[in-house]
């Protein structure tokens, strides 16, 4: 999978990109970026309008997202002046517990002599953008847009990484008599086949993150025909539950996904990590797993030959727990649309008032819902799920409405 992607002919290293295969939230609608956008200035002023301010978007694609939120920036309002009696800012303790807490830091406002903090600079004075992909640099993509493989350390701002995840390699294992094994993967063909039993640090998170009930024993003397109901009655509200027997076929291990986030959250120094991805929890993992491929807009077989692209959904609450270990603080997991919603895209179709005072307002207003409606529908992007991950600053203030 990783040569099939990453390799020097893979899908993600070659061609024209991912936006001529599939649509993801950034390709639907300016409204993502917009909201991102809101999420950055909010951010900025948390953190003391630092110089510089970092955006940092891995997996950028051709930079799709970073030049528009470098354009907004550009049209932005300069920030607003604080006055000098405000609360200094101090850093969000740390937690990794109720129970334990991490030293508060003071970060130092100085004050003119008006009384007043100094005027921030604009944010596109101070906004650094990088793009991190493993694909050549597009040789159209603006000069202020940096262009590298590796995250830089100790940044300050906000990390992004929308639909990354979900492409980070990972491993397929298949339950037999004898305990799990690894599937082996023809990557002309696609075929299947058993590999070797898992490694410890595989059975591990496979134990803790995707239990699978040992298969049902066969019931000694089953009984008489027409003695049991047509119709099962299920004891949870919620429906049936799966057959134990159902969940011994294949399933997706997370942890090169979390070794991924845990490596991109230790890259910021103070700000945000935000994973925006398709992806589930334990409670309700997939039976029999999400691998699947993409090509030309349509879904395919996941054929690892590079000619596709290859992808699994994410185990979030894994990959959470993996980046709140490093940063020491707890994250916060929703919903694309609840996370759309408190940044200002909530799809709600304008006043019919407004086609009589202004039609051509209304025309706008109306495209602008009917976008906005896209990347917030449960049943599509907005089913997909916000990580966000605080490194030294509160996110609830960010993503208040």
């Amino acid at each position: 999978m990783d040569a099939a992607l990453y390799g020097p002919h893979g899908f993600f290293v070659s061609g024209t990109g991912p936006a001529d295969h599939f649509r993801t939230s950034v390709h639907a609608s300016p409204a993502f970026a917009a909201a991102v956008f809101r999420l950055v200035s909010r951010l900025d002023a948390a953190l003391g309008f630092p110089t510089p301010f970092d955006v940092v978007d891995v997996g950028a694609g051709r930079g799709e997202l970073l030049r528009t939120l470098a354009t907004l920036a550009r049209h932005a309002a300069p920030p607003a002046t604080t006055p000098a009696t405000a609360t200094p800012h101090t850093a969000t303790p740390r937690t990794t517990s109720p129970h334990t807490t991490f030293p508060r830091t003071a970060v130092p406002h100085t004050t003119s002599p008006t009384g007043t903090r100094p005027e921030p600079s604009p944010l596109a004075h101070r906004l650094r953008l990088t793009a991190v992909e493993l694909a050549p640099r597009p040789p159209d993509l603006p000069s202020d847009i940096d262009w590298t493989a590796e995250i830089r350390p100790a940044l300050t701002g906000l990390l992004i990484a929308t639909e990354w995840l979900d492409n980070i390699p990972l491993d397929i294992a298949g339950r037999t008599e004898t305990g799990h094994h690894y599937r082996l993967v023809d990557p002309r063909t696609g075929t299947e086949s058993p590999g070797p039993p898992l490694t410890t640090p595989d059975t591990t998170w496979l134990t803790h993150w995707h239990p699978t009930p040992p298969p049902t024993p066969p019931t000694p003397h089953p009984p008489p025909p027409g003695s049991s109901p047509v119709i099962k009655r299920f004891a949870s509200e919620t429906g049936p539950e799966p057959d134990a027997n159902l969940l011994i076929d294949r399933v997706e291990i997370g942890r090169s996904r979390d070794e991924a986030w845990g490596r991109a959250v230790g890259r910021v120094g103070r700000g945000v990590a935000v994973a925006v991805d398709y992806g589930h929890v334990r409670e309700g993992r997939p039976v029999g797993g999400t691998l699947t491929g993409y090509r030309g807009g349509r879904q395919v077989p996941p054929v690892p030959d590079g000619s596709c692209d290859i992808t699994a959904h994410v185990a979030m609450d894994s990959v959470a727990a993996a980046g709140a270990q490093v940063a020491e603080s707890a994250y916060t997991l929703v919903s694309q649309r609840e996370a759309l919603r408190a940044l200002g895209v909530d799809g709600g179709r304008p006043p019919l008032s407004l086609a009589g005072t202004d039609p051509a307002g209304y025309v706008r207003a109306l495209a602008t819902a009917s976008a906005a409606a896209e990347l917030t529908d449960p049943a599509g992007l907005g089913g997909h799920y916000w990580l966000l991950q605080p490194v030294g600053v509160a996110v609830d203030a960010l993503m208040a409405r």
